[in-house]
């Protein structure tokens, strides 16, 4: 079993990764500053895994603090970010330093404790204007977002430290990951929760454009399945590449809409009739976004298990079962 270093391991992603992970009994640390994650996703592993799992409250903008947290790790799953486009365009400034200045303190942390391997949340964001589809790993357009750039500085980065430094890596372009423990609150809240919450409370989705517009909706054990394949992969053709991390179908957001009325009025009858409301198109989103998955099947043997409505389902009942 292998010591993991897990950062942002308190948010949506990270805290699901480490939960499964100890599952699997590698012992498992976790760096969060909580400034988007929360305790209560770690809360079971601290009271019940007290032998498997470390929690080391800091920052990623801290070098010092990095370098603690990768002391006698094996591998690294560099969660730790500021998401969300909207949140990037108010404030670019801390985006970039979380994002790009606590990538590279996290990568100088790993490189100097001779990490084995250094995996990382890349983004589909990185697309940018492109309008080829699917998107393929080697076919990227101009950032349309504070956000986007960050995410492709990181990319650079990573493919620099492996020419220069010898550091193996591999990052995953996540495409719009959903399910269990992401956060419905808040400003800047992923669309899936946000929905959610909305039908819930018997209040109507706000939906930015006309609806038409898609994404490659990615459910969370899809993604935990890709950096395991990640973590174990001996194929030396697949290191030092760039995955797509998505199902490979793209949605609509009225198709979206559609799907959580089904799911939930099964829970709330009075659910199914609840409209969206429209707005403007929000600044800096791509019209359409749909990966292809072949170059991650081919090297990383990657096979997803969930359809988009599939985990579309599992997350209606946790969030039912959970924000009630």
């Amino acid at each position: 079993m292998s010591k993991i270093l897990v950062t942002g391991g308190a948010g949506f992603i990270g805290s699901n990764l480490c939960e499964s992970l100890i599952a699997d009994g590698h012992e498992v640390t976790c760096l969060d500053n909580f400034s988007t994650g929360h305790i209560e996703n770690i809360q079971a592993l601290l009271d019940n895994h007290a032998d498997q799992f470390v929690l080391i409250e800091g920052d990623i903008r801290d070098l010092e603090t990095c370098r603690k947290a990768v002391a006698g790790q094996d591998y690294v799953l560099h969660e730790a970010a500021l998401g969300s486009v909207p949140r990037s365009i108010k404030d670019p400034a801390t985006t970039n330093a979380v994002n790009i200045g606590g990538f590279l303190n996290m990568i100088i942390a790993a490189r100097d404790a001779g990490v084995k391997r250094f995996i990382f949340a890349a983004s589909s964001s990185t697309y940018g204007d492109s309008q080829s589809l699917p998107k393929v790993e080697e076919v990227i357009g101009k950032p349309l977002s504070p956000y986007a750039i960050t995410k492709y500085v990181d990319e650079l980065y990573a493919d620099v430290f492996a020419r220069t430094y010898g550091t193996e890596y591999i990052g995953l372009r996540y495409f719009n990951v959903f399910g269990r423990r992401q956060d419905p609150n808040g400003a800047y809240a992923a669309v899936i929760p946000l929905f959610v919450k909305k039908f819930m409370n018997h209040e109507a989705p706000n939906i930015n454009g006309d609806g038409e517009y898609s994404r490659d909706f990615t459910y969370i054990d899809n993604v935990i399945l890709m950096n395991k394949l990640a973590l174990s992969t001996a194929n030396a053709e697949a290191v030092n590449q760039i995955y797509n991390t998505a199902f490979g179908e793209r949605t609509t957001l009225n198709q979206l809409v559609g799907y959580l009325r089904e799911f939930l009025s099964a829970y709330d009858p009075a659910i199914a009739d609840i409209e969206p409301t429209h707005g403007p198109n929000r600044l800096g989103d791509i019209p359409h976004s749909l990966a292809s998955i072949e170059k991650a099947k081919r090297l990383l043997g990657y096979a997803p298990q969930y359809s988009m409505r599939a985990g579309l389902k599992e997350a209606c009942k946790w969030y039912w079962e959970n924000l009630k």
